[in-house]
């Protein structure tokens, strides 16, 4: 009877853990806006000097402008590495003679002495890593350096179900390298700084425990 009052709260808490509901997403910090340059009024025309041409395009090329980064991202690197040493070592000690003759006890010389040692280390290390991302990113124009070419960052941010997944970059173009469509392919970018991550059970299901990490880890004495 005393058992089944223990056993009670426990099984009332696993039930109330099923049925508890999915921790919200946090919603996502916002991006720092360019400050845009006031406007200068003009007098005495229809034109004004900051304005788009009448045959101008539509590419990215002040502050505040929107332009599409498509990600082509595919990279591929190997590294190989062999180490092999080895080393042999002899000395030989002869024993001591009295009036010419070895020393000897029942026959057998005294004192001689052979040292020998081999000593070998092999090595052998092979790693390799690839990675591929694929998509578009919108970016907004940060700043204009002076010799024209434009500062972007952009992020995009997909949730679906309990899990959220983000895309950033962040980099330098040239407004020769933008595509008549207003969009620009990310090897094009210089300094680029470009992050994918996730978070939720997905993400969380990629994580080792504390205890996996530990015997993983160089902190292990075996």
């Amino acid at each position: 009877m005393r058992a089944m009052k223990l056993a009670a709260p426990l099984v009332a808490a696993l039930f109330l853990q099923a049925c508890a509901s999915a921790p919200a997403m946090p919603k996502p910090a916002a991006l720092p806006m360019p400050a845009m340059p006031a406007a200068a009024s003009t007098e005495g025309s229809i034109y004004a000097a900051g304005a788009m041409a009448l045959f101008e395009d539509q590419k990215a090329r002040r502050v505040g402008d929107t332009l599409m980064i498509v990600l082509v991202e595919s990279t591929s690197a190997q590294k190989k590495a062999s180490t092999a040493t080895s080393k042999d070592s002899n000395a030989s000690i002869d024993g001591p003679t009295l009036f010419g003759r070895p020393v000897t006890v029942n026959g057998v010389p005294v004192l001689e002495a052979e040292l020998g040692s081999t000593k070998t280390f092999k090595g052998d290390g092979d790693s390799s890593q690839s990675n591929k991302l694929q998509g578009s990113v919108g970016a907004v124009v940060m700043q204009v350096l002076p010799n024209g070419n434009l500062v972007i960052s952009g992020r995009k941010q997909v949730q679906i179900n309990q899990g959220s997944e983000t895309v950033s970059i962040e980099g330098i173009v040239r407004p020769i390298d933008i595509r008549p469509d207003n969009s620009i392919t990310s090897d094009r970018v210089a300094n680029a700084s470009i992050s994918y991550s996730g978070q939720g059970a997905v993400a969380d299901s990629n994580v080792m425990g504390w205890a996996s990490r530990f015997f993983n880890s160089g902190w292990f004495p075996f």
